[in-house]
């Protein structure tokens, strides 16, 4: 049951076989977080990637005293400070539960150990590392090319659960946007509502 969501997310892409099913099974352990519990620390290597069946969770840093948000996940998905995990060094984020949480959670060792064992993983890891570049690159022309009005509908139309669920000052952050200036965004579509 706690492995459904991430089993029908790699139906969609691969098939997986008993073995790689009961393999996943066994490495990715089911973990319940609260609101406004951490799940990795900066100035630590991150020990987990977590995979959110549901809740949302942030990864951030401190920029001149500030928070800056720089991913929000919508489950279900993997989130963890990426870059720090994979090559297990500090990471100058944190990776946080905005909401309470589902999760699964692995650990390096155990996600080469399913690398190893399951060349099914392996191309599925390669599926989400692309479509982790494609996002990020979409997200990294968005923040470039877009006015905040139309980086907060973009939001608005493609990922409405999350304005539903996310404290505002977190969405304004993650969208670049000072929390005045949301506000003013969001009452003029109120407005035009």
């Amino acid at each position: 049951m706690a492995h459904d969501k991430l089993l029908n997310l790699i139906s969609t892409h691969i098939g997986f076989n008993d073995e790689d099913v009961r393999l996943m099974k066994q490495l990715f352990e089911p973990v319940k977080h609260k609101k406004n519990d951490f799940l990795e620390f900066e100035n630590k290597i991150p020990v987990n990637l977590y995979f959110v069946n549901s809740g949302f969770v942030r990864v951030f840093h401190y920029q001149n005293g500030n928070e800056i948000t720089s991913h929000i996940n919508c489950p279900p998905g993997f989130i963890t400070s990426f870059n720090s995990f994979l090559h297990q060094k500090t990471s100058k984020d944190s990776v946080k539960c905005v909401t309470d949480c589902d999760l699964l959670k692995i650990n390096r060792k155990n996600l080469d150990i399913l690398y190893q064992k399951s060349p099914n993983w392996d191309v599925f890891s390669k599926v989400i590392y692309e479509k982790s570049l494609l996002y990020n690159e979409q997200r990294t022309q968005e923040m470039i090319t877009c006015s905040a009005d139309e980086r907060y509908h973009n939001l608005m139309k493609n990922h409405p659960e999350m304005i539903q669920n996310v404290p505002l000052q977190y969405i304004a952050s993650y969208l670049g946007i000072e929390p005045q200036s949301l506000s003013r965004i969001r009452k003029k579509i109120a407005a035009i509502s």
